[in-house]
């Protein structure tokens, strides 16, 4: 069951599975959970009005943390959910939690903290205001 005490999502995605993404207990291999969880990280950037990237500028991410609560087994209907955990300065923390389509299983949840730097430099950077804007509404 989901946590009824978590905040409605900033975003929230469908994802398909796919046959490849299962292993020899024909459940999603947890791999793929870092690739659901950056898939739907970039369709939420792409999502907000103004650049979040540029040649100068872009996001990195520096810590991941994952809380596997259940495999998804195959064929299922799931969506990633992401919160923002905490703004820095020049990071985000976003919360993420993989679901049932329909919200009733927990798979996954945790956070990811990223930054964004300078391209050149690699020093970080202040939050880009397209992030800012994205996460204040």
């Amino acid at each position: 069951m989901t946590d009824t005490a978590t905040p409605a999502p900033l975003f929230r995605a469908p994802l398909e599975l796919r046959w490849r993404d299962l292993d020899a207990f024909n459940h999603v291999n947890n791999s793929n959970f870092l690739t659901y969880l950056e898939e739907t990280r970039i369709r939420w950037f792409a999502s907000w009005n103004g650049e979040w990237v540029t040649e100068a500028v872009a996001p990195l991410l520096a810590a991941v943390q994952l809380n596997y609560r259940a495999p998804i087994p195959y064929p299922s209907e799931v969506a990633v959910e992401l919160y923002a955990e905490r703004i820095g300065s020049t990071s985000l923390t976003i919360g993420h939690r993989i679901v049932s389509a329909d919200g009733a299983t927990l798979y996954c949840d945790g956070h990811v903290v990223v930054v964004w730097i300078d391209r050149a430099s690699g020093r970080p950077v202040p939050l880009p205001a397209a992030v800012l804007q994205a996460i204040k509404g």
